[in-house]
């Protein structure tokens, strides 16, 4: 493949918010291998401002506006792109046959989905499950095939996960925001995870946040508005402590807005804690050792990313519980707020739209 060549590539990535912003160094590392080329990211609709937000994507399919047509006109979208190359990051069989049929000339998957070896040309030795490497050094050796690919260090991926705020942060929720004292940090705590990740615990967040009030700081609560709904009585109990909740009412636009305007987020393994790394805030992400969530594999990555993991090489007796374990319980609340507490207040994020097509 020419890299003088204008072409585009479509990139699958069809799951959850965290694991798209772990997907942008591939369409970043496209744009380096071939400058001018076009890359298109193909998601859900929760996913779309992601998209949107990211300087290294140029369009969006939505796999949730495509599917519901006709099998024909699913071909015909696809054959539009006239794509040169397809990398199917999350396998997604339904897509990986669409892609077949329209004939993109390589499509890329891995070798341990019996399906790819139907539906792509290019196959890649890829296992995820108990490998060493981040998740972001495993996207990117998806490109193997468009030509011999290094060993990135994690720092280098992290210089390909960046996102900018499309809008501005609205009136109402910057008025929130304005006029602090010099060295104070506003910070987000994002309590819930929604079941994809281990969770820390509201008993620990609440001594947190208590512990950022008395040291002077902002805090905020963000989550869905089920989420909200679910934390009425803890919010109610520590409002003394909590300068607003917003959980469920921002827009993803407006909450990529939000987190741009704020020094950092704390959470756990989540959507919003890669969303705060790659937007270049304080991101603190509390994991436990389990593996394959430990933080080897899922730590957020970006220029003031950081994460806290308790001490021991594998807590295989929590693996069966859920969503907590004594291991990620296991972190003090005033061990974490000492992390937080050394961040640096930092100025608001650029709010320039990225350059998409």
């Amino acid at each position: 493949m020419s890299p003088e060549t204008r072409q585009t590539f479509l990139v699958s990535r069809t799951d959850a918010i965290g694991d798209v912003v772990l997907t942008l160094p591939v369409c970043g590392r496209l744009k380096q291998l071939f400058p001018g080329c076009r890359v298109v990211l193909i998601g859900r609709t929760y996913t779309a401002p992601v998209a949107a937000a990211c300087p290294w994507v140029d369009d969006f399919l939505n796999l949730d506006e495509l599917l519901p047509q006709a099998g024909a006109a699913q071909v015909a979208a696809l054959r539009a792109y006239e794509a040169a190359a397809i990398v199917h990051v999350f396998p997604n069989t339904t897509l990986a046959r669409l892609a077949q049929k329209a004939g993109i000339p390589i499509r890329i998957g891995t070798r341990n989905r019996w399906r790819h070896w139907l539906t792509c040309n290019r196959l890649v030795a890829l296992s995820r499950r108990h490998s060493t490497f981040h998740e972001a050094q495993l996207n990117l050796k998806l490109l193997q095939p468009l030509g011999k690919q290094p060993e990135f260090s994690l720092a280098q991926v992290g210089q390909l996960v960046r996102l900018v705020p499309t809008e501005p942060l609205a009136q109402q929720w910057a008025g929130q925001l304005a006029a602090r004292p010099p060295g104070q940090l506003s910070v987000i705590l994002h309590p819930r995870s929604r079941g994809s990740a281990r969770e820390w615990g509201l008993d620990h967040f609440g001594q947190l946040a208590q512990l950022l009030h008395q040291a002077g700081h902002r805090v905020f609560i963000t989550g869905t508005a089920a989420e909200g709904e679910e934390l009425a009585d803890w919010l109610a109990q520590h409002a003394a402590y909590i300068t607003a909740d917003f959980t469920g009412q921002l827009s993803l636009p407006q909450f990529l807005a939000f987190i741009a305007a704020t020094d950092g987020l704390v959470a756990g393994s989540t959507g919003p804690l890669h969303l705060a790394a790659a937007l270049g805030r304080h991101a603190l992400g509390l994991y436990p050792p389990i593996r394959p969530m430990h933080p080897g594999r899922w730590a957020p990555l970006g220029p003031h990313a950081e994460y806290l993991v308790f001490n021991k090489p594998n807590c295989e007796e929590c693996r069966t519980q859920p969503t907590a374990c004594t291991c990620i319980r296991a972190l003090a609340p005033v061990e974490v707020a000492t992390r937080v507490l050394a961040w640096q207040p930092l100025p608001q994020a650029e709010k320039a739209p990225p350059n998409n097509g």
